[in-house]
This record gives structure tokens, C-alpha cells and sequence, in this order.
């Protein structure tokens, strides 16, 4: 079955999804679509009207699909490339992930962020995996900012040091959490943020024994973190 998403209260496709539809699944009126809006509330749903710009639709049923028993939110700094990020997104939500947000840490190279298009991004990859629920996107906030937050009850930094052994995040998790989980940037953390950090309850964690990039490294933790769970 097809999967769309409209996150309003109405009974039609967005104009993209609507075209999506029409021009290239060539789906009509009578066909049978599924319709989410990203809360959990999945419609099982008829085509009553063929319109590129609004496709009509009727609901047949409505199932909410239970939230997972626990919870992932990555916090990144962003890439110079902003393509990486973009993949770190469309692979971690097609994986599940139910919060991203973005910092800027002494050693970035990128400081702004328009998330725009990442949510477009993360919308197409909730689709395509089957997925009713659309993870939170954060704006961008300073490295200080974000460690002040304390809704998370398993809180980590990654960060592989030249010395002295550190707990693996696949041994440091405990199953059934909520976990929030620190990336750094291309220049790594600097050791001021390292300590602001741990002087805020975040645990230090490694993601193995290899240099990840930053990209790399948050979609680690995301599969780490699902794959403790499962």
C-alpha cells in the first residue's frame, strides 16, 4: 500500500503528494491509500477525486500505531557539507529515530542551518519506510544551550580519546530508555565541551574503536542504540 502524509485535519493530498499520485503511481479514484500524519493516527483511506493539485480522499479506518518503548534523540553538529547531514537524516529516520537537533560546537565549521529541506527529507524517508510517526527536528542552538536540557534520562557524549579505555554506547545503554546522545563536528570536541559535558551528567561513550565522521558516527549510535532494543 501506498503511504502519504498530511499532517492537517482535511481529506486531501498535499499539491506534492498529490502529483506523486496521480503522474506517477497513476492511482485513480477508487484506489486504496494509506495516509499518516506523523503522530502515530494511520487511515486506511479510498480516492474519491482526481486532482494533480488536491487529491480527495476518504477515510475507511483509522488505526494509531503505539509509539516506540523508547526513545532516540541524536544531537549533531552540522557538516561543512551539508549533503552529509542530509544523509545522516534520511538513514536515520528510515532506521527510527524519534528526535535530531543540531548544535554548534567550538570546532564547527557550520553555524547556520535552514531546516526546510531536512524536513522535506524526513518526511519522504518516513514514507518510504512505512513509518507513522515524523521525528522532531530542532533548530540549531549553542553547544551550551543544548547540554542544559534534562528530559533524557540516558544521556551520552561520543568521543574516542588517544587514551585510556572508554564504555562502548552498546554496553553504556540500558534498554527501554530515553537516550540523547552527543555528536561532535569535524574538529571533534574541544576539551572545554568535553567537561561541560560530564559536569552535566552526560556519560563519555565510544562507537568502537574507529575515527567515524561526523555523519558516520551519529547514524552508529542511532543503529546501536535500535539494535539494544530490538
Amino acid at each position: 500500500m501506498h503511504l502519504f502524509y498530511q499532517a492537517q485535519p482535511v481529506t486531501y493530498l498535499t499539491e506534492d503528494d498529490s502529483r506523486h499520485a496521480i503522474r506517477t503511481l497513476r492511482l485513480g479514484v477508487g484506489d486504496t491509500i494509506a495516509v499518516t500524519d506523523g503522530h502515530g493516527n494511520r487511515h486506511s483511506a479510498v480516492i474519491s477525486q482526481v486532482d494533480n493539485r488536491r487529491c480527495s480522499f476518504r477515510i475507511v479506518d483509522t488505526q494509531m500505531t503505539a509509539p516506540r518503548p523508547f526513545s532516540i534523540r541524536i544531537c549533531v553538529a552540522p557538516t561543512k557539507n551539508i549533503d552529509r547531514i542530509e544523509w545522516f537524516v534520511e538513514k536515520a529516520v528510515e532506521i527510527g529515530i524519534e528526535r535530531i537537533s543540531f548544535f554548534i560546537g567550538q570546532h564547527s565549521e557550520r553555524r547556520m542551518l535552514k531546516l526546510e529541506r531536512l524536513e522535506k527529507i524526513a518526511v519522504a524517508a518516513m514514507k518510504q519506510s512505512l513509518q507513522s510517526y515524523l521525528p522532531q527536528l530542532d533548530e540549531i542552538v549553542s553547544f551550551s544551550d543544548l547540554i542544559k536540557e534534562g528530559i533524557d534520562d540516558q544521556r551520552f557524549i561520543a568521543h574516542l580519546p588517544e587514551h585510556g579505555p572508554v564504555l562502548n554506547l552498546a554496553k553504556g545503554a540500558s534498554p527501554g530508555g530515553r537516550y540523547m546522545v552527543l555528536i561532535g563536528p569535524e574538529g571533534d570536541f574541544s576539551e572545554k565541551e568535553i567537561q561541560q559535558a560530564n559536569d552535566a551528567g552526560f556519560q563519555m561513550v565510544t562507537l568502537g574503536s574507529n575515527r567515524l565522521r561526523t555523519e558516520t558516527a551519529a547514524l552508529t549510535a542511532c543503529q546501536l542504540l535500535t539494535f539494544i532494543n530490538t
